[in-house]
């Protein structure tokens, strides 16, 4: 890092900390409630360099890069510690059926498991940006549109990723065959960044301004009015006895339109076949006897065990050929070195670097303490430390594999590689479902962490930003998420029921259950007959799919996702509908309004950002209100039929 262009500096951090901590209240409210969180790092930057404006001096677009990196260490621990599927997991616990009594950790021993998991995936990202960045330089396209956007806002062009810093910037050409950005960043006037400062200067605060506002008004009164998010679009009975409802969340139309159109699609496909056949079909026969929205005997439960099958074998099929050319990779690369003909392709300078004794003692150091921690909370549950050493042999592995997978296709498989750890725990220690689920969660976390770091490594090579630097950002960042998350959680546990009708946890039950069936083999009524044909079937799509993204076919996109597919099942119709919502409306503007280029696409990004981050906010308000015992204001819908079920 040069003096002359510090990248590291106070306000970098402080602002990237701000962002993360409303990001990490937002991703803990949104996983908890349907499993999935956004990493949120284009708009972390987008975002970042708005309020920078409000300094005398704005950030340089390096800074931007750490601004982003520290937002997106931070905002992510609730998926990365477990806090929206293992934690509440192993508050499910039971006795009888599991060996083992339900774990509710302390706030002490939350921060502990955090702490034990949270800096593995960090330390293990420099080697692998050295690899998968500069020696392959893989596309990692969400990396790639944000220093594509970092680039536009601060009026310079793309670094040549094969020049060294002090050469000067010149501009980098995008392969065609790379994979497209969710945001099409592509504009055809004369002058765009002209544009988008124009943009950034006159209209960004606004926009992000009343988006923000609405999608926090419209949450607070549906906190009092709870019919609002409840809507019986489709009818009362279907409603009242199938959880056919809509919710106008104006954040979950804001997610829709940062996943995009073709990923909402494959979700409300995977709704209409969970929600609108099987889980009927299992009703009738009478395979799911129980109220519909129960977990354990009702036909959510039941559709739940078809889900898992669908998400592993999506997962596992787009593994196949990365771990192929992986080690193909890695066998080549031996014959190279020993031939002598391999050669440096690091551009960056030592001074700016992680230094390689720092990865080691790291590594080594946060798997020790992981051990011990990990031992520490859950010994008297048998979890063994050589076994707590393996899933983080086994994390190395599987961070390897997920890292490249999300460098060539966008995806990060996580959920898919934590299943494998389940599977290969329940051979190791068999019959044990805590250790089972805790070495699962700490193979998941390094994935989970290296490749969404990896990201941000990957618009810092672009920016040219000081790896180091952002190194330090996320370590920073990781750092101040974990009270922060655990404190979160902590304040959500003892106002609500988790899992319960406001936040229903729908990943815990996937841990808890895949968990189970390692452990007994049992299964309810008829669902191991769909789930092996829906893998099956799912396992020739993913191939199809995997096929025409690797080969750059315009149609990939289209191909449904196993995962996004999965959700559909996870989730009650109403999140799906409103996420479909979103992603029509992005569908419709880059098909119909895109004559706006650049300038749309900045607004749209801060428009979804601030109906994400508006409610996510305000949850943290109704939060407060419910502790001090501040309650509904009316139930009004519900005594005349109207709501699809009060989640207060």
């Amino acid at each position: 890092m040069s003096s002359a262009n510090p990248e590291f500096t106070p306000r970098a951090i402080i602002l990237g900390l701000i962002i993360g901590c409303l990001l990490c209240f937002t991703n803990l409210y949104f996983g908890l409630q349907t499993g999935w969180i956004s990493m949120m790092s284009l708009q972390s930057a987008i975002i970042g360099f708005l309020i920078s404006k409000l300094l005398a001096v704005p950030i340089t677009p390096q800074e931007t890069v750490v601004v982003q990196s520290t937002a997106v260490a931070t905002g992510t621990m609730p998926l990365t510690a477990g806090f929206v599927g293992i934690i509440p997991a192993l508050s499910l616990l039971d006795e009888q059926k599991d060996g083992s009594r339900a774990l509710t950790l302390t706030w002490t021993s939350a921060v502990g498991w955090s702490c034990a998991i949270a800096y593995f995936g960090v330390f293990m990202s420099p080697p692998i940006r050295k690899r998968v960045i500069v020696d392959e330089q893989l596309a990692f396209p969400s990396g790639t549109a944000t220093a594509q956007v970092i680039s536009v806002l601060h009026n310079m062009p793309l670094a040549n990723p094969r020049q060294p810093p002090g050469h000067g910037y010149r501009p980098l050409a995008i392969q065609d065959e790379e994979p497209s950005p969710p945001v099409d960043l592509v504009d055809d006037s004369e002058d765009p960044e002209t544009e988008i400062n124009e943009v950034v200067k006159n209209n960004a605060w606004s926009t992000l301004a009343w988006s923000f506002l609405v999608s926090g008004m419209l949450a607070l009164v549906a906190y009092f009015f709870p019919v609002i998010f409840a809507l019986p679009l489709f009818g009362g009975y279907l409603a009242r006895h199938w959880l056919w409802t809509f919710t106008p969340s104006l954040s979950y139309v804001g997610q829709g339109i940062i996943m995009g159109f073709p990923t909402t699609l494959s979700m409300n496909l995977g709704m209409l076949v969970g929600w609108g056949f099987l889980s009927p079909l299992s009703k009738y026969y009478n395979w799911a006897p129980g109220p519909v929205g129960d977990m354990t005997t009702g036909a959510r439960g039941w559709i739940l065990w078809t889900s898992l099958a669908i998400m592993s074998s999506d997962c596992l099929v787009a593994l196949i050929p990365v771990t192929w050319e992986s080690a193909k990779r890695l066998v080549v690369g031996r014959r190279v070195d020993g031939d002598g003909t391999g050669h440096d392709s690091e551009v960056e300078t030592n001074d700016r670097l992680v230094p390689t004794r720092w990865v080691l003692w790291g590594i080594g150091c946060s798997t020790t303490a992981g051990i011990l921690i990990v031992w520490l909370i859950f010994r008297r549950e048998g979890i063994k430390p050589w076994a707590t050493l393996l899933s983080f042999v086994l994390g190395t592995l599987l961070s390897i594999l997920g890292v490249r997978a999300l460098g060539e296709t966008d995806l990060n498989p996580v959920s898919g590689l934590g299943k494998i750890s389940q599977l290969l725990f329940a051979v190791i220690q068999p019959g044990n479902v805590v250790a089972n689920i805790i070495a699962g969660g700490v193979a998941e976390a390094g994935a989970q962490q290296a490749g969404d770091l990896m990201q941000d490594l990957k618009t810092g090579h672009l920016i040219q930003a000081s790896p180091r630097a952002q190194f330090y950002g996320q370590l920073i960042g990781s750092t101040v998420s974990i009270p922060v998350t655990v404190t979160a959680f902590v304040l959500y546990n003892k106002a609500y029921t988790i899992p319960g009708p406001t936040f229903p946890a729908p990943m815990a039950y996937v841990w808890l259950c895949l968990a189970r069936l390692l452990r007994d083999g049992s299964l309810p009524e008829k669902s191991a007959v769909f789930m092996f044909s829906s893998a099956i079937v799912f396992a020739f799509i993913s191939a199809f799919k995997t096929h025409a993204s690797r080969r750059g076919l315009w149609y990939a996109k289209w191909i449904p996702s196993g995962v996004a597919f999965a959700i559909g099942f996870l989730n009650t119709p109403a999140f799906s509908l409103a996420r479909l919502v979103g992603g029509i409306v992005e569908y419709i503007y880059h098909t119909s309004h895109s004559s706006g280029g650049k300038t749309g696409d900045i607004r749209l990004i801060l428009i979804a950002s601030g109906f994400v981050l508006g409610e996510g906010v305000t949850s943290v308000v109704c939060l407060v209100l419910r502790t001090l015992g501040v309650g509904i204001v009316s139930c009004w819908g519900c005594n005349f039929g109207m709501c699809g079920g009060c989640p207060s």
